[in-house]
């Protein structure tokens, strides 16, 4: 084809084309291969629905099919048509198409992948996707267009020295865009790996965290290793920033490379999980989230605290629900002096027992704690299954039951008094 090497030059030899009545091949073949790509498309995602199921796999590849078949299936059907109808006539019109639909396959693809790997309404979504499918379009134009080649050389011709090495501006570009390609696919296989391993009801909770998290840290390192040698990056270039990267962690991020040694120490020890109430400081709060740097506590208020996880595993840490959930709650009360003692124990025991909340075994038991200035003190003492929902409410149940049972009883409970003497002189 002529033109090749003028600015332009494919858009020329189009409208050249487009002169003649001869284009109307290239219309219809190029109408029927994207019609084809289409219904392939349709046929291969039905053909999957057909065959059942409503486990994530057969959900993945549904929607990766709808959104990545029909596409591709367009793509293959124009690469295949291309060199057959060129004997007879020119294909200017194709060439044009070809890389329209790769731009389309690749946006769709990494989307998928980014939309498989990240919550859907991330903010950042969104913003990341018209700018992707904006680079992939403008590279897409200067191509078309005839600029790419000189925008390539431009690039390659801005060198830096790094060490004994030198790196041009585009092997930099190049390697940018494959680590972030195979990082991309280490994410997706590694949110693959983790949901498999989430579903493991063998494994222990900590157990699957750990092992998903050690296969994501895995997979991005070997994304890393495989991207910047495949752009011609001697990996030995960077061993200078792998010594400053290394200081920084011995000095600066000396805190946050502990919170993360921590993180991984307490997923493997097991002494925190999911769902333990816990105190560390003044802070008491239920295990809703353990990551490598944080663990999640949300209190019996509501109130979500972000303990370091260095914290966890530097200072004592009272599990409430380590080994067993049940806890003791004790609640004091004071009697007047000639009151029937056994008679109150016995209200006291009778009110704890009467609350759904409290445990039969062990059961509620009352004591005699001490003689005071005003009137008898009395404990009563009672487990409860549930802290993490709190003693409050079962405590004022209780302090409502006794004091109804102690007025019905004519149990006085006593109020300090003192007794004031006028001396005549």
């Amino acid at each position: 084809m002529k033109g090749d090497t003028r600015i332009g030059g494919l858009l020329i030899d189009l409208w050249e084309d487009l002169q003649n009545p001869d284009v109307l091949w290239q219309a219809g073949v190029l109408a029927l291969c994207l019609l084809l790509g289409w219904l392939i498309g349709r046929w291969l995602e039905r053909r999957l629905v057909a065959r059942g199921g409503e486990s994530a796999v057969h959900a993945f590849g549904r929607r990766g099919l709808k959104r990545i078949a029909p596409p591709t299936a367009m793509l293959l059907l124009v690469l295949a048509a291309r060199p057959l109808l060129a004997q007879w006539h020119h294909v200017n019109l194709l060439n044009l198409a070809l890389p329209l639909l790769v731009s389309l396959v690749a946006i769709r693809a990494v989307m998928f992948v980014v939309r498989q790997t990240f919550s859907a309404s991330a903010p950042w979504l969104a913003a990341f996707e018209r700018s992707f499918a904006l680079l992939a379009w403008s590279v897409v134009a200067l191509h078309i267009l005839g600029v790419l080649p000189e925008l390539i050389a431009a690039l390659d011709g801005v060198q830096f020295a790094l060490g004994k090495s030198k790196l041009s501006l585009w092997q930099i570009m190049q390697g940018a865009g494959a680590v972030l390609a195979t990082l991309l696919v280490a994410l997706w296989l590694g949110g693959l790996v983790e949901a498999r391993l989430m579903g493991a009801q063998g494994l222990d909770a900590n157990l699957r965290q750990v092992l998903s998290r050690v296969a994501r840290a895995l997979l991005i390192l070997l994304a890393v290793l495989i991207g910047l040698p495949a752009v011609g990056i001697d990996l030995t270039t960077l061993s200078v920033f792998g010594g400053a990267l290394g200081v920084g962690l011995g000095f600066g991020l000396q805190k946050i490379a502990a919170n993360y040694v921590s993180g991984f120490i307490i997923l493997l020890d097991r002494s925190i999980r999911l769902g333990n109430l816990i105190s560390v400081g003044a802070e008491r709060g239920v295990v809703k989230r353990i990551t490598t740097r944080y663990t999640l506590l949300r209190g019996l208020t509501g109130v979500e605290m972000i303990v370091p996880n260095e914290m966890l595993v530097g200072s004592v840490i009272t599990n409430e629900t380590f080994t067993d959930p049940k806890v003791r709650i004790g609640t004091q009360v004071q009697v007047a002096y000639g009151t029937d003692l056994e008679r109150a124990m016995a209200i006291l025991v009778e009110a704890a027992r009467a609350q759904p909340r409290v445990l039969a075994d062990p059961p509620p038991k009352a004591f005699v704690t001490a003689f005071a200035d005003s009137g008898i003190n009395l404990e009563l003492g009672f487990w409860i299954g549930d802290p993490e929902e709190g003693s409050l409410q079962v405590k004022s149940d209780i302090h409502l039951a006794v004091w109804k049972a102690f007025q019905t009883a004519g149990i006085e409970i006593p109020f300090p008094q003192r007794e004031v003497r006028l001396l005549e002189k």
